[in-house]
C-alpha cells in the first residue's frame, strides 16, 4: 500500500480519431489539497513519479501518457525517464527546454522579450521558492495558522502570474480564489505543500 493516499478524479473524453473513450486520471500531489500529508521526508519528484506509475498499475493501465504543468512538468518527465516501457508520451507545460546558448544571437524580438520576462521573474518573483526550498517549516507555521498569511502568500502569485493588468478580479473571481485557498486551508496543507520545494527544487534546478 502506498504511504501517501493518492486520490483522483476520472474525466471521460473521446479520442477524436478512433472514437474510443479516453480516460484521464488526475492524481493529487502528496501534501496538497486532496492527498494525505507525507509523514516523513523523501517524497520528491522521483518517489512521486513511481507512486503514480504504481497507481496506474493498480487501476489496470499497462500503458499511458503523462501530462504535467508546474511540478507536474518535472514529475511527468521523471515518469517518462523511469518507466519508458509503459509511457506512450509526455506533454509538458512549460517544456523543460532552455534556449541553446549558441543561438542567443539569433533570437526574435518576441523570444528576447520572453527571456527578459523570465529573468525579471527570477530576480523579483522567486522569493517564495527560495523560502520554501530552504526553510519550508518557518513559513509553514504561518500558512496553517493564519488565513490572512495563507491568502497573502497565494493570492500575490495569482496577481503576479495572471495577465490581469493590475486588476486581478478582471480575470479570476473572488469565489475562484477562495476555492483555491480552501484547498490549502481546510486540509492544512500550507506547510506540507511547501516541503516539496525543499525535497526537489535543487534537483530540478541542477
Amino acid at each position: 500500500m502506498l504511504a501517501v493516499e493518492l486520490r483522483f478524479r476520472r474525466v471521460n473524453g473521446e479520442n477524436l480519431r478512433t472514437k474510443r473513450p479516453v480516460l484521464g486520471v488526475c492524481p493529487s500531489l502528496p501534501g496538497y489539497g486532496f492527498s494525505d500529508k507525507p509523514a516523513a521526508p523523501g517524497w520528491g519528484i522521483e518517489r512521486i513519479s513511481d507512486a503514480w506509475c504504481e497507481l496506474m498499475a493498480r487501476l489496470g493501465y499497462r500503458r499511458f501518457g503523462a501530462q504535467g504543468s508546474d511540478w507536474g512538468t518535472s514529475i511527468a518527465t521523471s515518469i517518462g525517464q523511469r518507466q519508458p516501457d509503459r509511457v506512450v508520451g509526455i506533454h509538458l507545460m512549460p517544456p523543460l527546454a532552455p534556449p541553446d546558448p549558441a543561438t542567443l544571437d539569433d533570437l526574435t524580438g518576441a523570444e528576447r522579450a520572453a527571456l527578459a520576462t523570465l529573468r525579471e521573474a527570477d530576480e523579483w518573483g522567486s522569493g517564495y521558492s527560495a523560502q520554501q526550498s530552504t526553510r519550508p517549516q518557518t513559513v509553514g507555521y504561518g500558512l496553517v495558522d493564519s488565513p490572512a498569511a495563507l491568502c497573502a502568500w497565494i493570492v500575490e502569485k495569482f496577481w503576479s502570474w495572471t495577465d490581469s493588468g493590475g486588476d486581478l478580479h478582471r480575470v479570476i473571481t473572488r469565489d475562484e480564489l477562495l476555492d483555491n485557498l480552501m484547498l490549502y486551508w481546510l486540509p492544512g496543507t500550507g506547510a506540507s505543500s511547501a516541503r516539496l520545494y525543499w525535497e526537489s527544487l535543487r534537483q530540478v534546478n541542477g
